[in-house]
């Protein structure tokens, strides 16, 4: 430890040392003018300061444009403007478009990886991906191979590569990248694979490797200090990561970092979440398998954690702990704190400290949710901070080749990657989620690299004895945990949400229609179909004076995984293509970007 501890420090001084290599894209996540990165700004609060479009007009948009990708399957993440260009990614293989917004959206280049298609079945649901970054002049792009590619932004050449991961053992990627300071900080998908999800800095001018943490492992590897990394504030001790699972299956344990990072430039840390342990059949992994499910913050410059806080040990249903983590200063008490919100797939809402990791919130933001009771929320309990069980629910307790039955949520949680927003206005959270419950059957199975790791059979249905939908829109206080409003939806929401400085919250749904509701009361004020469903993540800008709504269209994802790979048995997609079956009767395959403006 104490090598790590010298090498860290250094590491640490020389980064003190350099200015940031990505000054120009503080300069225009500070511009509402543009969208720059994909979750809006460091905090994830994808919140547009933009107020052209508002409640009185929002009901007035018109399509200003569109652009075909000539991609199918399912188009996640958002295009980035930058001055007078839009980049637009697809799905795998990954193109990216270069778009000039000054003459007609003429395109200025295109570059199109040339990639092994067998990476195409080891992708566990779909071949989506969530889209480019962008920082020091450069367009970075992860491919589903796992190479990341930093590109010339005004060219398209490509100025370095470097390959992060193995897809013949089950390595992919699905997610975008964290481009912060001098660093492109990267995950990696492949949980239902048996990998060992990891997290890695790269350097941002040359692409060599800085550090990499995994997130289980020997000590050295998952970059802890015993002493000083703290889990609900006590220090995790040595050999955190090894000694809560039997022998060595932590080197195939999962714990995969395929979804968002945000980050706190003050305390130069930044925050995800890892993945499901593997495998999906919980027998075969005693103890808490630590450290899956967890929400990490670590130093940017090291790659050292200060906090973890594990939501569900021992996961039992695959409630990865992947989803945004939004960063807000609320008050709590009567004193302003910095807060982290996280929305899970387990269907807890977490509000935490941010710089401490002291948990503040956990509560059910979907009231169907029955597999725990709760969490228990007393500091000196010896259960503190862990989710109660509800042995009826417990796919471990009940015990392999059995079929538990009405479980909520399903495995693709309350609320999937699917990111939410957060309005300083309202100072609500507006949340796209799953209505969906399940019944799931684990099975022994044995590990092959590069083969399914995952032991379960699953079917999916809506929740019963509600509205008869799949999911809501929610508004959520995420001081006091509590639901302010909802939004029945017949499929489940897998668009990511925009707040606007005009009161408006625009989101998307699976058969296709671009929606504008009221901040304050969820009024539907606008709704438009595209020509298929969305999972893309609605952005805005402004150009020559003029405030633009943009959305990618193109059903897939785990969700729509059916129609995307032309599925019909109800149990493939890992159960989905069963539970989302009527959705080929509202929409098909597609791949647009529709833009939205007022009439001029």
């Amino acid at each position: 430890m104490r090598k790590l501890s010298l090498l860290t420090s250094g590491i640490a001084l020389c980064a003190a040392s350099m200015a940031f290599a990505n000054d120009d894209l503080m300069t225009q996540m500070s511009d509402s003018k543009q969208w720059a990165i994909q979750t809006g700004d460091y905090k994830n609060q994808r919140y547009s300061a933009l107020d052209q479009i508002n409640t009185e007009n929002v009901g007035d948009l018109q399509v200003a444009w569109t652009f075909s990708t000539g991609v199918l399957r399912g188009h996640e993440g958002s295009p980035l403007v930058i001055g007078d260009t839009m980049y637009v990614h697809t799905p795998f293989p990954n193109i990216v478009y270069a778009l000039d917004l000054a003459n007609e959206g003429k395109i200025l280049w295109k570059y199109e990886p040339k990639q092994d298609p067998d990476v195409i079945p080891v992708m566990c649901c779909d071949t989506v991906y969530r889209g480019v970054a962008y920082a020091d002049g450069k367009i970075f792009l992860h491919q589903a191979d796992t190479t990341v590619v930093a590109l010339n932004a005004e060219t398209g050449a490509v100025e370095w590569s470097v390959v992060n991961g193995d897809p013949s053992i089950g390595e992919t990627n699905t997610a975008t990248v964290l481009p912060v300071k001098d660093k492109v900080i990267v995950g990696i998908s492949g949980g239902e694979f048996g990998v060992r999800g990891h997290t890695t800095a790269y350097d941002m001018a040359s692409g060599e490797l800085v550090w990499r943490a995994y997130s289980m492992g020997p000590d050295s590897d998952i970059l802890v200090d015993p002493e000083n990394t703290t889990h609900l504030g006590k220090p995790v001790g040595e050999n955190s990561g090894t000694n809560t699972w039997e022998g060595d299956q932590w080197m195939i344990g999962g714990g995969t970092t395929w979804g968002w990072f945000s980050a706190d430039m003050d305390e130069n840390l930044f925050y995800y979440g890892t993945g499901n342990p593997s495998t999906w059949n919980p027998a075969q992994r005693p103890g808490d398998n630590r450290w899956s499910m967890t929400l990490m913050a670590r130093d940017i410059d090291t790659g050292v954690a200060k906090w973890f806080y594990q939501m569900t040990p021992h996961d039992e249903w695959d409630y990865d702990g992947v989803n945004e983590n939004i960063l807000t200063e609320q008050m709590i008490d009567g004193e302003e704190r910095k807060l982290l919100t996280h929305f899970d797939r387990n269907g807890l809402g977490y509000t935490m400290d941010r710089v401490t990791g002291e948990l503040l919130v956990a509560e059910k933001f979907d009231p169907v949710v029955n597999w725990t009771s709760g969490v228990d929320m007393d500091p000196d309990s010896e259960t503190y901070g862990r989710p109660a069980v509800v042995a009826q629910y417990s796919t471990a307790q009940n015990g392999e080749d059995v079929n538990s039955t009405g479980i909520c949520p399903a495995a693709l949680g309350t609320k999937d990657q699917q990111p939410s927003a957060y309005s300083p206005r309202t100072e609500m959270f507006y949340v796209p989620t799953n209505h969906v419950c399940m019944d799931y059957e684990p099975f022994r199975v044995s590990y092959t690299a590069g083969q399914p790791y995952v032991g379960a059979t699953l079917s999916m249905y809506p929740a019963p004895d509600s509205h008869g939908g799949m999911g809501n829109f929610i508004a959520w206080d995420g001081v006091n945990g509590e639901i302010k409003w909802s939004i029945p939806e017949k499929f489940s929401v897998w668009s990511g949400a925009l707040a606007t400085a005009g009161d408006v919250v625009f989101y998307g749904t699976l058969e296709g229609h671009l929606k504008a509701v009221s901040a304050e009361t969820g009024e539907e004020l606008y709704r438009f179909k595209t020509p298929s469903g969305i999972i893309g993540n609605v952005m805005s800008y402004e150009h020559d004076g003029r405030q633009y709504i943009g959305i990618l269209s193109g059903v897939g994802g785990w969700a729509g995984i059916g129609l995307a790979a032309g599925l019909t048995n109800p149990n493939d997609g890992l159960g989905a293509v069963g539970g989302y079956a009527a959705l080929s009767d509202y929409t098909a395959l597609g791949g647009q970007l529709t833009v939205f403006a007022l009439p001029n």
